[in-house]
């Protein structure tokens, strides 16, 4: 069974005269590393937000988009938490509190874990992304790329079957960019994390992918492997 099922999917965004979306079709299998790219404005983060209840955008869908199985519209909010991570394109969006073991053990804390649920999952997380040293860091204090690191370890400590990203490299530098999509790389092939990414350092990131879907006007007009 496909981790993710999206079936005919249109969307528009309200007061919009013209479609976002329109009438795209996707399979994202477990364990894939599927690349999404287009001009901007082709509707990318559009589809990449409809993925995940929570953040979706406001407006008038039609279509189906299944998350194992089960219609996104369906799924509870813990596993919309917890199983479905996204990380966006801005490293200070996403931090919300002052202290590295802070942000890293908050999402956990929301779910419910217990404490020594969440101090095994972040020291475990983070020993795969080598960030042990930040761990009593003020985040105001960290560099972009640490900051966006902190962002993949917050979302991580929840165990998500699929981790979306919006460009997560944006507005990273170059060295802190190509650091960033290594460990992305590492949690792909070794830990089987599922990852859909939107990203324009192309040159640095087909070679990481196993799927390619190119949109452009709402769609997808091309899907195959690089």
């Amino acid at each position: 069974m496909a981790l993710i099922e999206i079936q005919n999917l249109s969307f528009a965004y309200n007061g919009a005269k013209n479609k976002a979306l329109d009438g795209v079709s996707l399979t994202v299998e477990k364990g894939d590393f599927v690349l999404l790219c287009g001009a901007s404005g082709c509707g990318k983060t559009t589809l990449l937000r409809l993925l995940k209840p929570l953040i979706a955008p406001c407006g008038t869908s039609r279509g189906t988009v299944l998350f194992d199985g089960v219609p996104t519209e369906q799924l509870d909010m813990r596993s919309g938490v917890s199983q479905i991570g996204f990380v966006m394109q801005n490293p200070d969006a996403q931090i919300v509190t002052d202290k590295v073991w802070h942000e890293l053990a908050f999402c956990a804390e929301s779910l419910g874990m217990t404490t020594g649920e969440i101090r095994a999952k972040v020291a475990e997380v983070c020993g795969v992304l080598g960030i042990a040293d930040l761990f009593d860091k003020r985040t105001c204090e960290l560099s972009g790329g640490q900051k966006q690191l902190v962002n993949l370890a917050s979302v991580l400590v929840a165990d998500p079957k699929v981790l979306l990203l919006d460009e997560p490299t944006a507005q990273l530098d170059p060295v802190a960019a190509e650091d960033f999509l290594t460990k992305l790389r590492k949690l792909n092939e070794e830990q089987g994390v599922t990852v859909v990414l939107v990203e324009h350092r192309l040159e640095q990131v087909f070679s990481l992918a196993n799927k390619v879907a190119v949109m452009q006007d709402g769609t997808i007009v091309a899907c195959a492997a690089p």
